[in-house]
Protein backbone atom coordinates (compact mmCIF):
# COMPACT_ATOMS: atom_id res chain seq x y z
CA UNK A 1 0.00 0.00 0.00
CA UNK A 2 1.19 3.45 -0.99
CA UNK A 3 1.77 5.82 1.79
CA UNK A 4 -0.65 9.73 1.78
CA UNK A 5 3.22 11.27 1.09
CA UNK A 6 4.01 9.03 -1.85
CA UNK A 7 0.80 9.88 -2.93
CA UNK A 8 0.57 13.47 -2.81
CA UNK A 9 4.62 13.49 -3.95
CA UNK A 10 3.74 11.78 -7.22
CA UNK A 11 0.62 14.10 -7.34
CA UNK A 12 2.58 17.34 -7.16
CA UNK A 13 5.12 16.05 -9.94
CA UNK A 14 2.06 16.01 -12.05
CA UNK A 15 0.89 19.14 -10.98
CA UNK A 16 3.05 22.70 -10.64
CA UNK A 17 3.10 23.26 -6.59
CA UNK A 18 2.25 26.89 -6.61
CA UNK A 19 1.38 28.93 -3.60
CA UNK A 20 -1.88 30.77 -3.72
CA UNK A 21 -1.85 33.07 -0.70
CA UNK A 22 -3.45 36.25 -2.89
CA UNK A 23 -6.81 36.78 -4.57
CA UNK A 24 -6.48 36.51 -8.01
CA UNK A 25 -7.41 40.28 -9.73
CA UNK A 26 -11.34 40.56 -9.27
CA UNK A 27 -11.64 37.98 -6.51
CA UNK A 28 -14.59 38.60 -3.99
CA UNK A 29 -12.64 38.16 -0.80
CA UNK A 30 -13.53 36.08 2.14
CA UNK A 31 -11.87 36.63 5.85
CA UNK A 32 -12.51 37.00 9.22
CA UNK A 33 -11.66 40.83 8.80
CA UNK A 34 -10.74 43.37 6.22
CA UNK A 35 -12.56 41.40 2.89
CA UNK A 36 -15.06 42.01 1.51
CA UNK A 37 -17.50 39.33 3.53
CA UNK A 38 -16.86 37.74 6.43
CA UNK A 39 -18.91 34.94 5.20
CA UNK A 40 -18.69 32.63 2.29
CA UNK A 41 -22.47 32.35 1.65
CA UNK A 42 -22.35 36.14 1.62
CA UNK A 43 -20.03 35.69 -0.78
CA UNK A 44 -22.17 33.84 -3.10
CA UNK A 45 -25.00 35.35 -2.75
CA UNK A 46 -23.98 38.33 -3.87
CA UNK A 47 -23.69 37.19 -7.50
CA UNK A 48 -26.36 37.54 -9.45
CA UNK A 49 -27.86 34.42 -10.76
CA UNK A 50 -28.93 36.18 -13.84
CA UNK A 51 -25.29 37.29 -14.49
CA UNK A 52 -23.34 35.84 -17.38
CA UNK A 53 -20.20 37.04 -16.04
CA UNK A 54 -17.70 34.45 -14.89
CA UNK A 55 -16.98 34.98 -10.64
CA UNK A 56 -14.16 33.98 -8.34
CA UNK A 57 -14.33 33.85 -5.16
CA UNK A 58 -10.99 33.94 -2.51
CA UNK A 59 -11.10 32.44 0.64
CA UNK A 60 -8.67 33.04 2.96
CA UNK A 61 -7.20 30.68 5.63
CA UNK A 62 -9.42 29.85 8.83
CA UNK A 63 -12.53 27.59 9.45
CA UNK A 64 -15.93 29.07 8.47
CA UNK A 65 -18.62 27.39 10.22
CA UNK A 66 -21.69 27.66 8.29
CA UNK A 67 -23.66 25.86 5.62
CA UNK A 68 -23.20 27.27 2.10
CA UNK A 69 -25.80 27.16 -0.97
CA UNK A 70 -24.34 27.79 -4.51
CA UNK A 71 -27.48 28.82 -6.31
CA UNK A 72 -28.03 27.69 -10.31
CA UNK A 73 -26.22 30.43 -11.41
CA UNK A 74 -26.08 31.56 -15.29
CA UNK A 75 -21.82 32.65 -15.28
CA UNK A 76 -19.04 30.32 -14.31
CA UNK A 77 -18.07 30.28 -10.98
CA UNK A 78 -14.46 29.54 -9.49
CA UNK A 79 -13.88 29.02 -5.73
CA UNK A 80 -10.16 29.31 -4.49
CA UNK A 81 -9.01 28.45 -0.82
CA UNK A 82 -5.73 30.30 0.40
CA UNK A 83 -2.82 27.20 0.19
CA UNK A 84 0.76 27.01 0.51
CA UNK A 85 0.57 24.14 -2.42
CA UNK A 86 -2.36 23.91 -4.81
CA UNK A 87 -0.86 20.71 -6.07
CA UNK A 88 -2.02 19.03 -2.20
CA UNK A 89 -5.34 18.86 -0.29
CA UNK A 90 -2.62 18.20 2.56
CA UNK A 91 -1.76 22.10 2.76
CA UNK A 92 -5.35 23.19 2.88
CA UNK A 93 -5.91 25.56 5.36
CA UNK A 94 -10.04 26.30 4.56
CA UNK A 95 -12.35 24.79 6.42
CA UNK A 96 -15.66 24.27 5.88
CA UNK A 97 -17.77 23.02 8.53
CA UNK A 98 -21.16 21.90 9.34
CA UNK A 99 -22.80 19.70 11.93
CA UNK A 100 -26.49 18.49 10.52
CA UNK A 101 -27.91 15.20 9.95
CA UNK A 102 -31.25 13.46 9.32
CA UNK A 103 -31.10 12.49 12.95
CA UNK A 104 -30.49 15.99 14.16
CA UNK A 105 -34.05 17.83 12.12
CA UNK A 106 -32.46 17.97 8.32
CA UNK A 107 -35.30 18.13 6.33
CA UNK A 108 -33.61 15.83 3.65
CA UNK A 109 -30.38 14.15 3.38
CA UNK A 110 -29.74 16.77 1.07
CA UNK A 111 -29.98 19.01 2.98
CA UNK A 112 -27.17 18.05 5.65
CA UNK A 113 -24.18 18.98 3.80
CA UNK A 114 -22.14 21.74 4.59
CA UNK A 115 -21.96 22.39 0.84
CA UNK A 116 -25.10 22.32 -1.50
CA UNK A 117 -23.65 23.19 -4.94
CA UNK A 118 -27.09 23.56 -7.08
CA UNK A 119 -24.95 25.18 -10.04
CA UNK A 120 -23.20 24.19 -12.97
CA UNK A 121 -19.69 25.47 -14.52
CA UNK A 122 -18.38 25.64 -11.12
CA UNK A 123 -14.42 24.74 -10.33
CA UNK A 124 -13.51 24.13 -6.43
CA UNK A 125 -9.66 24.46 -5.10
CA UNK A 126 -8.28 23.79 -1.99
CA UNK A 127 -10.94 23.58 0.35
CA UNK A 128 -11.89 21.30 3.05
CA UNK A 129 -15.02 20.86 3.29
CA UNK A 130 -16.73 18.89 6.47
CA UNK A 131 -19.99 17.77 8.35
CA UNK A 132 -18.61 17.15 11.75
CA UNK A 133 -21.35 14.98 12.95
CA UNK A 134 -20.54 12.00 12.88
CA UNK A 135 -21.41 8.50 13.43
CA UNK A 136 -24.93 7.81 13.72
CA UNK A 137 -27.02 8.82 10.33
CA UNK A 138 -26.62 10.43 7.06
CA UNK A 139 -24.84 13.67 7.39
CA UNK A 140 -23.45 14.80 3.71
CA UNK A 141 -20.37 17.14 3.35
CA UNK A 142 -21.17 17.77 -0.22
CA UNK A 143 -24.25 17.66 -2.14
CA UNK A 144 -23.16 18.14 -5.76
CA UNK A 145 -26.28 18.86 -7.59
CA UNK A 146 -25.23 19.99 -11.57
CA UNK A 147 -23.09 19.32 -14.43
CA UNK A 148 -19.57 20.46 -15.19
CA UNK A 149 -18.99 20.80 -11.68
CA UNK A 150 -14.69 20.24 -10.64
CA UNK A 151 -13.15 20.19 -7.07
CA UNK A 152 -9.31 20.06 -7.48
CA UNK A 153 -7.20 19.56 -4.16
CA UNK A 154 -10.52 19.91 -2.01
CA UNK A 155 -10.88 17.17 1.22
CA UNK A 156 -14.61 15.51 2.00
CA UNK A 157 -14.82 14.52 5.37
CA UNK A 158 -18.07 13.16 6.96
CA UNK A 159 -18.67 9.13 8.35
CA UNK A 160 -22.42 8.40 6.43
CA UNK A 161 -22.76 9.96 2.99
CA UNK A 162 -19.50 12.13 2.73
CA UNK A 163 -20.23 12.73 -0.97
CA UNK A 164 -23.61 13.14 -2.67
CA UNK A 165 -22.89 13.16 -6.55
CA UNK A 166 -26.43 13.40 -7.95
CA UNK A 167 -26.65 14.78 -11.19
CA UNK A 168 -24.44 16.12 -14.27
CA UNK A 169 -20.72 14.96 -15.00
CA UNK A 170 -18.47 15.68 -12.03
CA UNK A 171 -14.64 15.74 -11.66
CA UNK A 172 -12.93 14.80 -8.48
CA UNK A 173 -8.67 15.18 -9.35
CA UNK A 174 -5.93 14.85 -6.48
CA UNK A 175 -8.84 14.75 -3.43
CA UNK A 176 -9.29 13.65 -0.58
CA UNK A 177 -12.60 11.60 0.78
CA UNK A 178 -13.49 9.95 3.93
CA UNK A 179 -16.38 7.68 5.28
CA UNK A 180 -17.07 5.22 6.66
CA UNK A 181 -20.86 4.43 5.39
CA UNK A 182 -21.72 4.65 1.65
CA UNK A 183 -19.91 7.91 1.41
CA UNK A 184 -19.50 8.35 -2.52
CA UNK A 185 -23.81 7.52 -3.19
CA UNK A 186 -26.51 9.34 -5.65
CA UNK A 187 -28.15 8.16 -8.28
CA UNK A 188 -27.46 9.93 -11.68
CA UNK A 189 -24.08 11.38 -11.99
CA UNK A 190 -21.14 10.44 -13.77
CA UNK A 191 -18.24 11.03 -11.99
CA UNK A 192 -14.50 11.00 -12.23
CA UNK A 193 -12.53 10.41 -9.38
CA UNK A 194 -8.74 10.92 -10.27
CA UNK A 195 -5.39 10.70 -7.91
CA UNK A 196 -6.98 10.63 -5.19
CA UNK A 197 -7.20 8.91 -1.63
CA UNK A 198 -10.08 7.04 -0.90
CA UNK A 199 -9.95 7.11 3.57
CA UNK A 200 -11.92 4.97 5.43
CA UNK A 201 -12.45 5.35 8.78
CA UNK A 202 -14.11 2.46 10.37
CA UNK A 203 -14.66 -0.84 9.40
CA UNK A 204 -17.87 -2.80 8.26
CA UNK A 205 -19.17 -0.65 5.31
CA UNK A 206 -19.06 0.30 1.63
CA UNK A 207 -17.15 3.07 0.26
CA UNK A 208 -19.85 3.33 -3.20
CA UNK A 209 -23.39 3.14 -3.06
CA UNK A 210 -24.86 4.20 -6.46
CA UNK A 211 -28.17 4.27 -6.80
CA UNK A 212 -28.02 4.17 -10.83
CA UNK A 213 -32.50 4.25 -11.83
CA UNK A 214 -32.40 1.74 -14.88
CA UNK A 215 -30.74 0.55 -17.74
CA UNK A 216 -30.98 3.85 -19.53
CA UNK A 217 -29.55 6.45 -16.72
CA UNK A 218 -26.30 7.57 -17.29
CA UNK A 219 -25.15 7.48 -13.67
CA UNK A 220 -21.10 6.11 -13.76
CA UNK A 221 -18.84 6.07 -11.05
CA UNK A 222 -15.15 5.82 -11.88
CA UNK A 223 -12.28 6.17 -9.60
CA UNK A 224 -9.29 5.96 -11.21
CA UNK A 225 -5.53 5.65 -10.25
CA UNK A 226 -6.75 6.49 -6.22
CA UNK A 227 -5.67 4.98 -3.34
CA UNK A 228 -8.24 3.36 -1.13
CA UNK A 229 -6.94 3.22 2.57
CA UNK A 230 -7.71 3.44 6.32
CA UNK A 231 -7.75 6.86 7.21
CA UNK A 232 -4.70 8.02 9.22
CA UNK A 233 -5.03 7.76 13.12
CA UNK A 234 -8.14 5.00 12.71
CA UNK A 235 -7.75 1.21 13.14
CA UNK A 236 -9.74 -0.43 10.10
CA UNK A 237 -9.48 -4.41 10.16
CA UNK A 238 -8.56 -6.29 7.29
CA UNK A 239 -11.42 -7.39 4.73
CA UNK A 240 -13.88 -5.51 6.73
CA UNK A 241 -14.21 -2.87 3.69
CA UNK A 242 -16.29 -3.11 0.43
CA UNK A 243 -15.93 -1.67 -2.81
CA UNK A 244 -19.72 -1.30 -3.10
CA UNK A 245 -22.61 -2.05 -2.78
CA UNK A 246 -26.21 -1.62 -5.14
CA UNK A 247 -28.50 1.03 -3.89
CA UNK A 248 -30.67 0.59 -6.58
CA UNK A 249 -30.05 -2.85 -9.26
CA UNK A 250 -28.57 -1.21 -11.74
CA UNK A 251 -25.45 0.24 -9.63
CA UNK A 252 -22.58 1.02 -11.93
CA UNK A 253 -19.21 1.64 -10.46
CA UNK A 254 -15.37 1.25 -11.39
CA UNK A 255 -12.11 0.86 -9.76
CA UNK A 256 -9.23 1.01 -12.25
CA UNK A 257 -5.20 0.85 -11.60
CA UNK A 258 -6.21 1.79 -7.86
CA UNK A 259 -4.11 0.83 -4.73
CA UNK A 260 -6.48 -1.31 -2.50
CA UNK A 261 -4.79 -1.87 0.68
CA UNK A 262 -6.28 -4.99 3.04
CA UNK A 263 -9.08 -3.17 4.74
CA UNK A 264 -10.76 -4.29 1.14
CA UNK A 265 -12.63 -7.61 1.81
CA UNK A 266 -11.67 -10.40 -0.85
CA UNK A 267 -15.33 -10.84 -2.43
CA UNK A 268 -14.67 -6.86 -3.49
CA UNK A 269 -17.98 -6.27 -3.78
CA UNK A 270 -21.12 -6.68 -1.13
CA UNK A 271 -25.00 -6.85 -1.54
CA UNK A 272 -27.79 -4.31 -0.74
CA UNK A 273 -29.22 -6.41 2.11
CA UNK A 274 -29.84 -10.14 2.77
CA UNK A 275 -33.13 -9.70 2.07
CA UNK A 276 -32.94 -7.38 -1.12
CA UNK A 277 -29.65 -7.87 -2.55
CA UNK A 278 -30.38 -6.08 -5.86
CA UNK A 279 -27.39 -7.64 -8.02
CA UNK A 280 -28.90 -8.67 -10.93
CA UNK A 281 -28.54 -5.92 -13.27
CA UNK A 282 -25.70 -4.42 -11.50
CA UNK A 283 -22.29 -3.43 -13.09
CA UNK A 284 -19.32 -3.73 -10.86
CA UNK A 285 -15.74 -3.42 -12.36
CA UNK A 286 -12.29 -3.20 -11.87
CA UNK A 287 -9.59 -3.21 -13.96
CA UNK A 288 -5.62 -3.82 -13.17
CA UNK A 289 -5.92 -3.00 -9.30
CA UNK A 290 -3.03 -3.49 -7.03
CA UNK A 291 -2.38 -4.20 -3.08
CA UNK A 292 -3.23 -6.97 -1.06
CA UNK A 293 -6.75 -5.41 -1.64
CA UNK A 294 -6.91 -6.58 -5.06
CA UNK A 295 -6.58 -10.25 -4.51
CA UNK A 296 -8.98 -12.98 -3.74
CA UNK A 297 -12.30 -14.39 -5.35
CA UNK A 298 -14.56 -11.35 -6.60
CA UNK A 299 -18.25 -11.82 -6.21
CA UNK A 300 -20.01 -13.50 -8.55
CA UNK A 301 -21.84 -10.23 -10.18
CA UNK A 302 -18.88 -8.02 -10.32
CA UNK A 303 -16.18 -8.03 -13.41
CA UNK A 304 -12.48 -7.83 -14.55
CA UNK A 305 -12.38 -5.51 -17.48
CA UNK A 306 -9.84 -6.19 -20.38
CA UNK A 307 -9.18 -2.68 -20.42
CA UNK A 308 -9.34 0.49 -18.99
CA UNK A 309 -12.33 2.93 -19.20
CA UNK A 310 -11.60 6.63 -20.89
CA UNK A 311 -12.18 9.98 -19.21
CA UNK A 312 -13.83 10.81 -22.53
CA UNK A 313 -16.64 7.65 -21.63
CA UNK A 314 -17.70 9.24 -18.75
CA UNK A 315 -17.63 13.06 -19.12
CA UNK A 316 -17.53 12.86 -23.20
CA UNK A 317 -15.14 14.08 -25.53
CA UNK A 318 -15.52 17.85 -24.86
CA UNK A 319 -14.51 17.34 -21.24
CA UNK A 320 -11.09 19.21 -21.66
CA UNK A 321 -13.19 22.29 -22.22
CA UNK A 322 -14.33 22.35 -18.81
CA UNK A 323 -12.18 20.12 -16.81
CA UNK A 324 -8.91 21.53 -15.23
CA UNK A 325 -6.41 18.92 -16.87
CA UNK A 326 -3.16 19.66 -14.97
CA UNK A 327 -4.52 17.84 -11.96
CA UNK A 328 -4.92 14.65 -14.16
Amino acid sequence: MRSIAIIVGAFAAAVAATARTSAPSGSITVCSSGCDYTKIQSAVSSISTSSTSAHSIFIYSGTYTEQVTIPALSGKLTIYGYTSNTASYSSNVVNLEWDSSLASGAADDEHTAALINLSQNVAVYNINIKNTYGKGSQAIALSAYNTEQGYYGVGLYGYQDTLLAETGNQVYAGCYVEGAVDFIFGQHARIWIDKSVIAVSAGGGCITANGRSSSSDVSYYVINDSTIQAASGDTVASGSVYLGRPWSEYARVCFQSCSLSSIINSAGWSVWSSSTPNTEDVTFQEYDNSGSGASGTRASFSTQLSAAISISTILGSDYTSWVDTSYL
